[in-house]
């Protein structure tokens, strides 16, 4: 059997620990402080993360869904759809306390791991990563992608409470880039630039993702001396611009771009979320 090229899953239960122990640690108002997802408070936030462990539970172990889309002709509607579920999952869950929250997060999160535990990891997901462009992925990216919800959120909730250093730690954070930058090819896919090698550093982690233009598109290559393009970020910026917190136009001010500027900006269009 190959190996992981990402392996996340060892990862589940300490980061569903540290989100139970950073959520009992906050005082009442907390839960209404506004949050980096807009619209979203640190309790709605919660509630999120509660859905996506219940939502996966029951299709993973009782093989259940309680609704299908339909048929759908593009990336928009099947966007309208998840916001769609996600909002009316939020509203109703307003009305549970904190207390319920942290208890079900709990619970759940178990149950979730264990789910995960007993898929075959080569084999193909249930849904494919569509913001890396795949129509089929693997049961290992899946998890890596989950991963990277319950990263993201947790950290969106601990930077509305004024916490944001304990996630960064590259036990969590490396995984997290190798994750989100399987989007990056996809990213330049509409940028024709023959021959054009683009390379990211992020600051913290010793590897660079480097990417060049092949025949008629993006491949991933091995680490050249003189890039066309270098960008240089850290690590706030790198997840916030990966998970649509923030603008390309803040990324970019917050960044350090070498070489012919033009080939950075796919990047910092880059989404690893549905969104």
């Amino acid at each position: 059997m190959s190996p992981i090229p990402i392996p996340t899953l060892h990862l589940f239960p300490v980061l569903d620990q540290k989100l139970t122990v950073f959520l009992r640690s906050l005082p009442k108002q907390a839960w209404n402080y506004p949050t980096r997802a807009k619209l979203w408070t640190v309790k709605d936030i919660a509630a999120h993360l509660l859905d996506g462990n219940l939502r996966h539970i029951s299709l993973l172990r009782d093989k259940y869904a309680s609704e299908t889309p339909g048929e759908l002709h593009s990336y928009q509607e099947l966007l309208n759809y998840l916001n769609r579920l996600n909002s009316d999952w939020v509203t109703a869950w307003k009305r549970v306390s904190p207390e319920i929250l942290i208890l079900l997060l709990e619970q759940t999160g178990k149950t979730f791991f264990e789910c995960l535990q007993t898929l075959d990891l080569h084999a193909d997901a249930a849904f494919p990563v569509a913001w890396a462009g795949h129509s089929k992925s693997p049961n290992w990216f899946h998890i890596a992608r989950e991963y990277t919800e319950k990263w993201h959120h947790q950290q969106q909730i601990r930077e509305a409470c004024g916490e944001t250093t304990e996630l960064l730690d590259l036990e969590f954070f490396e995984p997290l880039m190798n994750t989100f930058l399987c989007a990056l090819p996809y990213a330049y896919r509409s940028l024709i630039a023959p021959e054009a090698v683009v390379a990211l550093r992020i600051e913290g982690l010793e590897k660079t993702w480097t990417i060049r233009y092949l025949n008629t598109g993006w491949e991933w290559a091995t680490t050249v001396d003189s890039p066309s393009t270098l960008i240089e970020v850290d690590k706030n910026t790198a997840w916030q611009l990966a998970t649509k917190g923030i603008t390309s136009e803040e990324g970019q001010a917050k960044a350090r771009i070498t070489g012919q500027r033009e080939f950075a900006i796919p990047y910092f269009n880059m989404l690893a979320v549905m969104a």
